[in-house]
């Protein structure tokens, strides 16, 4: 029998994600920005400015360390893989999430979207990333599958999306979809927000509320969802965090 391979994941680390957003637009959806860089947790949002083409807008790459391989670029997706150990911050680094406006307290998901799953689950299997379940669902209206890995405190969804039409799935890339992040209480963050926020509704876990960023009206580019555990939820079964409402 062969071993099955250790999940790297829960020692593994999101260093950071790159956005092609101006920083005023996410200091007015209530970020603290210091340098054109959001912290959430144990990660960095680096803002590196809006472009004129949409297609160059949106999380351009992200980076992870401490998994079994190093990469420039895997599944089309523009990711920096290290074999680098996430050692523990040093005494004066302080880690812990800033005080947003917006009550943003942790970093849930980060989500890819792709056409091929078991293709994508596999090639992040050789870099050491165990997938921990994979959840088939046709509750959003179409059949959808969705694979969850761990990458440290943060959960790595990856989720079936035939959005490539004509487009072969063995050939079609991957591509970065959106972010999850915690906040201490959604009723807060819609006072602040505004029409910048959706309804709040009941998430699919258990106990937590999710609402989506109008991220378009606040001049983002990439989709962000907000949960809380303030609400009575629906089932325990995992499922997207991040809706589609801009």
């Amino acid at each position: 029998m062969t071993a099955r391979a250790p999940d790297l994941g829960p020692q593994a680390r999101l260093v950071e994600i790159q956005v092609a957003d101006d920083p005023a637009a996410w200091a007015a959806a209530g970020f603290q920005v210091d340098d054109a860089v959001v912290r959430v947790g144990d990660t960095v949002i680096r803002l590196t400015g809006a472009t004129a083409s949409p297609d160059r807008r949106g999380i351009r790459q992200a980076a992870i360390a401490g998994l079994a391989a190093e990469r420039d670029e895997v599944e089309g997706l523009t990711l920096q893989v290290t074999t680098d150990r996430p050692d523990p911050p040093a005494a004066d680094v302080d880690r812990t999430t800033p005080r947003h406006g917006n009550g943003v307290t942790g970093f849930d998901h980060l989500v890819v979207a792709t056409p091929a799953l078991d293709r994508t689950v596999a090639a992040l299997a050789e870099l050491g990333l165990a997938c921990r379940r994979v959840r088939e669902t046709t509750s959003y209206g179409s059949r959808m599958r969705q694979g969850f890995f761990r990458v440290g405190s943060v959960i790595l969804e990856v989720v079936s999306d035939d959005s490539l039409p004509g487009v072969p799935p063995e050939k079609a890339p991957a591509t970065w979809f959106g972010l999850a992040l915690d906040v201490d209480d959604l009723d807060r963050t819609a006072e602040l927000l505004g029409e910048g926020l959706g309804t709040i509704r009941a998430a699919v876990q258990d106990g937590r509320r999710i609402a989506t960023i109008r991220h378009k009206t606040l001049s983002i580019s990439v989709p962000i969802a907000l949960m809380d555990h303030r609400g009575p939820g629906r089932r325990s079964d995992p499922g997207p965090a991040v809706g589609t409402e801009g």
